[in-house]
C-alpha cells in the first residue's frame, strides 16, 4: 500500500491501534479453542452449554472488534501516511517487510471475516480456512516481532522506536 505522505514516525492513533490489535490477536490465539464446543454443538443440532456459548461469544465479539479496528487502522493509514523503510535497508529486506505487512493485514481482515462467516452462516469451509490460518498467523506475527527486535538491537534502526513513540514527541 503506497501512501504519498511519509512521516518520520507513526501518529499516536496509529500506535494505539497497532498495539490494541496486537493484544487482541494474542487474546484470540489464547482463547480461540474455547469456541469449539459451542460450534460442535450447533453443528450437531444440539444446545451448547451456557459457558460454551459465553466463551464462543467472547471470541466472536473480540474478532469483530479486531475487524472494526483494522478498518479504522487502514483509514488512519491512508489519512496520515506511514514512515518509509530505513534508507540503508536492503531491497530484499524492504520486500520481505512489505510482504510481511501485507500478510498481517490479510490476517487481521481475513481471520475475523472467515470466523464470522463460519459462526453466523455455518459455512464449514470458512471455519476450516479460519482454523488452518491460525498457525500461519502465529508464524507471521512471530516473524514481525522478531524482525522489529532485530532492527532495534542488531541493526540499531528507529523501526521499533517509531512504533513506540508517536510523531511529535522527543526522546527523553
Amino acid at each position: 500500500m503506497t501512501v504519498a505522505n511519509e512521516p518520520a514516525r507513526y501518529t499516536g492513533s496509529q500506535i494505539l491501534l497497532h498495539w490494541t490489535i496486537a493484544v487482541l490477536i494474542v487474546v484470540q490465539l489464547v482463547i480461540g479453542e474455547d469456541i469449539k464446543p459451542a460450534y460442535r454443538a450447533f453443528s450437531r443440532g444440539t444446545e451448547p452449554a451456557a459457558g460454551d456459548i459465553f466463551n464462543a461469544n467472547i471470541h466472536v465479539y473480540v474478532g469483530l472488534v479486531v475487524l472494526v479496528l483494522a478498518i479504522w487502522r487502514i483509514a488512519v493509514r491512508l489519512r496520515d501516511g506511514v514512515p518509509a523503510p530505513p534508507p540503508e535497508e536492503s531491497v530484499l529486506l524492504k520486500r520481505i517487510a512489505a510482504a510481511t505487512h501485507f500478510l498481517l493485514y490479510l490476517f487481521i481482515f481475513g481471520m475475523p471475516i472467515t470466523g464470522a462467516l463460519a459462526w453466523y452462516f455455518s459455512l464449514r469451509a470458512m471455519g476450516e480456512i479460519h482454523e488452518l490460518a491460525k498457525p500461519v498467523i502465529i508464524v507471521v506475527v512471530g516473524l514481525h516481532a522478531a524482525a522489529a527486535l532485530w532492527q532495534h538491537f542488531y541493526v540499531k534502526s528507529e523501526v521499533l522506536v517509531r512504533m513506540l513513540r508517536p510523531a511529535g514527541r522527543r526522546a527523553p
